[in-house]
């Protein structure tokens, strides 16, 4: 028998429940991972539970935030949902601070809890200082609503005669990993930041670190060993990690405006595009690439660009992306010698100016 297609109308069962926290002062100094715990609340046929850190959930937070998330509380498996959690502004202005999923497709954006305990939520939530100046804070009481819309799907039984796959959710696993640092055996300091991670994770990804841990050059590590890492923002390698462990790429929050390579090059891409290069992440540098040629493109045709400080601020201080614009440039100037017209060629000539990032001298077309 042939399968036929079924039909399946996917939706969510949604629910809301409000959380009060009577004694706030009080519950600051319990410690940093302690919490306190609503009441359970049932939604789409599970129990919930919303924990609210005063200290913040982890050791590197160190007490200037506060923590908030959903967990499941009762027994369940890939209990995909929606979530959504909003720290109430008691003013009466109606600035509410909210975090929401519920403007995501149900394709791509519930996020799936694997068994009961398992949760969704910030770890940065809100930072303490600000809080306690706010207007969420009244005669002691905080107020978060949250709202969670549980996934189901009804399915016309009668045409089924097929078993569809999940969606791979591998990548949600290794980030809960990285996320709660279990079994973690490696810590890297970036500029007085830590991230714990794991050996064989970023061995497995990364023929550099294969390489630096298990290699027979490599370094004999011992359990929780220290790494520092030099010439890296913190961001960037919590990027880097983002991507080893989930491999997709963090959201760049400080989207370059300009057309200049000074601006260009301080986006968090371009720094993720050199540390790709660095440990070999050849998937992680054809994502960057792209979007840097975006930028880039828009400087060929402007040869004040080329002469400027920010070109040999790129070239001092992302050689390999400067050498990568250069290749571009070769393209460019074979269009110049088949008629590209005296302004292209202007513009290759100011582009190689002679030498490549590693100094070597490159032969000027006429």
């Amino acid at each position: 028998m042939q399968p036929t297609s079924s039909r399946s109308v996917t939706e969510t069962v949604n629910g809301s429940h409000r959380f009060v926290i009577q004694g706030y002062s009080l519950s600051k100094g319990i410690g940093i991972g302690k919490y306190i715990a609503s009441d359970d609340f049932t939604v789409g046929g599970f129990q919930w539970s919303i924990y609210f850190y005063p200290d913040g959930k982890n050791q590197e937070d160190n007490s200037t935030y506060i923590s908030v998330f959903i967990a499941l509380a009762s027994e369940g498996t890939d209990v995909r949902a929606l979530f959504e959690l909003t720290l109430v502004d008691q003013s009466g202005k109606g600035k509410h601070k909210v975090h929401s999923h519920f403007d995501r497709s149900l394709e791509s954006g519930p996020y799936t809890l694997k068994y009961r305990g398992s949760m969704w939520g910030y770890k940065r939530f809100y930072r303490r200082q600000m809080l306690e100046t706010s207007d969420y804070l009244k005669d002691d009481c905080l107020k978060i609503n949250c709202t969670v819309g549980v996934v189901v799907s009804a399915v016309d039984c009668s045409r089924l005669h097929s078993i569809q796959v999940p969606e791979s959710d591998i990548g949600s696993h290794f980030s809960m990993l990285l996320d709660n640092t279990e079994a973690a055996d490696i810590i890297f300091n970036v500029a007085g930041e830590k991230f714990h991670a794991h050996k064989l994770v970023l061995a497995a990804r990364s023929p550099v670190f294969h390489s630096q841990f298990f290699g027979p050059e490599g370094v004999d590590l011992n359990h929780d060993h220290e790494i520092v890492v030099a010439d890296t923002e913190p961001k960037v390698f919590k990027s880097l990690l983002h991507f080893i462990y989930r491999d997709a790429v963090m959201e760049d929050d400080s989207p370059c405006e300009s057309s200049t390579f000074t601006c260009i090059s301080d986006t968090l891409t371009a720094k993720l595009l050199s540390a790709a290069d660095t440990y070999d992440l050849s998937r992680l540098r054809s994502i960057c690439e792209p979007h840097l040629c975006k930028h880039i493109s828009i400087c060929f045709s402007k040869p004040s660009v080329m002469r400027s400080d920010g070109f040999e601020y790129l070239k001092e201080k992302y050689p390999k992306l400067q050498s990568e614009i250069l290749k571009m440039v070769a393209g460019c100037e074979d269009e110049c010698s088949s008629g590209g017209g005296a302004k292209s060629r202007s513009v290759c000539g100011q582009l190689s100016d002679g030498g490549d990032a590693n100094g070597r001298r490159i032969r000027q077309r006429t």
